[in-house]
């Protein structure tokens, strides 16, 4: 009887983060054809320039994906952009360095920051792409 309860709650805890994953923002690979759709219909989106080898993308993370696992932000796409393999978009964006993150609504751009890892600007910044 325990085993099953165990089981029963285990099983409704997956749910539940099943059901809030469903309501979090969209996160995909850069691509430019998808960025400038995106764009176009007038979507929130969060660029994110990283590398694999950068400690200070690592501890972006977690702040990342702790603001977008919202319901506000069920429109909200991510655009991870790689440092090391997509150099002319990151060019055309005027990014100068790995861990930047940039927020736009639609075609607009509604902010920047490189190198930040505090959890409360970066959801700031993020909830900038509501507006």
């Amino acid at each position: 009887m325990l085993r099953r309860q165990v089981l029963t709650a285990a099983f409704a805890g997956a749910a539940l983060l099943l059901g809030s994953a469903a309501q979090a923002a969209e996160q995909r690979p850069f691509d430019r054809a998808a960025f400038e759709a995106a764009q176009a219909a007038g979507r929130p989106i969060l660029v994110d320039v990283y590398a694999d080898w950068c400690p200070t993308c690592r501890a972006q993370a977690p702040a990342v994906a702790a603001a977008i696992g919202g319901a506000q932000y069920r429109q909200l796409v991510v655009f991870k952009l790689n440092f090391d393999k997509q150099k002319a978009d990151w060019r055309q964006m005027g990014v100068q360095r790995q861990s930047t993150l940039i927020a736009f609504n639609g075609r607009r751009e509604t902010g920047r920051v490189v190198g930040e890892t505090d959890p409360t600007a970066i959801a700031q910044l993020i909830a900038t792409t509501l507006r």
